[in-house]
């Protein structure tokens, strides 16, 4: 199928208004790039429901280049293309060379299992800064549980092996659900091993397959908050760039810990076997380009629709991948017109529209919840964020603020 998208418009200044609210438009940072929805695993948690075959729906190559023109004009950001599994897709170099070429900082995101050498001489030679892979245990048998294909783990890490040996950027994605949980420390220890440059692990949000094992998979809120705690310590030895994803409410623990270091409220939480230490806010090691330096700029919560979009394979501009609420069509709008004018995106950037609790903390600003989460639990993405324990009230809130 010929999948059409606007045409550009004349290159120009970023626009400073929004039209929306009168306010001022946030730069667009990060771009995640569903290219296709066809898969060779069959993830328990998928959130792009990936299917064994490509869909007839997928933007051609052609439409995708004019995507990367119009990406281009918004100025420097990054643009992580994924999936399903993205290199399902022949043209994926092709698209990657393109952006590359136009000054974006290219990060292609994969399951890993079809890196050989051929593909990681193909990912270096389309300019790809860095490349992360899933790991979601830290062994064969966890990892391919999830992943639902026996060889998942052993052909992951062969992959990221093949890219290691070309000085490729590495880093691991790991989706944190009670399967794999009392692991955390052995899956760190094992990015550290093998020599990656990041670890950066994903709460689980419900939605696509998520949803389905939501019940049996999610941490309970206060289990989720001591993983975060523990996290916050293990980010501060800087060997390993560690950080949590799609857990906003990780930036409130690192203020917390970082007002009162030595007391309750300043220790993180152990995991099993590990004992708890006192943490302060570091940003891990040095990263190893300027696009993963961008990456690593983002020490804000929830950033859906305020310095981060998602687009689908069909076009379909999201928030975030896990928030499913359509701001706009690339089929029939630019990329500038959907970020400056969406009627969704300019929701999410007023703080001021929050409920629940999410309204009256005095970290929304650092934090803001995940609005993924809350639309799951309420079908409003505005509502407050419902795996977060901490409970704004009063004096102690308006003290927090004001300190």
């Amino acid at each position: 199928m010929h999948a059409r998208v606007a045409p550009a418009p004349p290159q120009g200044g970023e626009s400073s208004v929004d039209r929306q609210s009168g306010g001022t438009v946030p730069r667009l940072r990060l771009v995640f790039w569903e290219l296709t929805n066809g898969c060779n695993l069959r993830c328990q948690h998928c959130r792009a429901t990936a299917q064994p075959g490509r869909s007839p729906d997928e933007l051609d190559t052609g439409a995708a280049l004019q995507i990367v023109e119009q990406l281009a004009e918004m100025g420097p950001l990054v643009l992580i293309l994924t999936g399903g599994e993205p290199l399902y897709r022949p043209d994926v170099f092709t698209i990657a060379r393109r952006a590359a070429d136009k000054g974006l900082h290219v990060a292609l995101a994969t399951n890993g299992t079809l890196v050989d050498g051929a593909t990681a001489d193909a990912i270096v030679a389309a300019g790809v800064e860095r490349v992360s892979i899933s790991l979601d245990g830290s062994n064969a048998r966890t990892h391919d549980s999830f992943r639902g294909i026996e060889g998942a783990f052993d052909r992951a890490l062969q992959g990221f092996h093949n890219l290691k040996e070309r000085g490729v950027s590495l880093q691991f994605n790991t989706t944190v659900a009670r399967h794999n949980v009392d692991e955390l420390p052995d899956i760190i220890a094992l990015a550290r091993r093998v020599g990656a440059d990041a670890l950066h692990l994903f709460m689980l949000v419900p939605v696509g397959c998520g949803a389905q094992i939501a019940e049996t998979q999610m941490l309970p809120a206060q289990r989720y908050e001591e993983v975060l705690g523990w996290l916050a310590r293990e980010s501060q030895a800087g060997d390993l760039e560690v950080r949590a994803t799609c857990a906003p409410h990780y930036y409130r623990i690192l203020r917390q810990q970082r007002r009162q270091p030595g007391t309750a409220a300043g220790r993180a939480p152990s995991v099993p076997g590990h004992p708890a230490a006192g943490v302060g806010e570091s940003h891990g090691a040095a990263a190893p380009s300027a696009g993963t330096e961008l990456m690593r700029s983002h020490t804000r919560g929830c950033l859906a629709g305020v310095g981060v979009m998602f687009i689908s394979h069909t076009g379909t501009v999201q928030p975030c991948g896990y928030l499913p609420v359509e701001a706009g069509n690339l089929r029939q709008q630019t990329v500038r017109q959907v970020w400056e004018a969406s009627p969704v995106f300019a929701a999410l950037r007023d703080e001021s529209r929050l409920t629940g609790k999410c309204g009256r903390c005095p970290y929304k600003h650092a934090c803001g919840g995940c609005r993924a989460r809350a639309f799951y639990a309420s079908g409003d993405y505005l509502a407050e964020e419902p795996y977060c324990i901490y409970e704004p009230a009063g004096r102690h809130a308006r003290a927090v603020q004001a300190g």
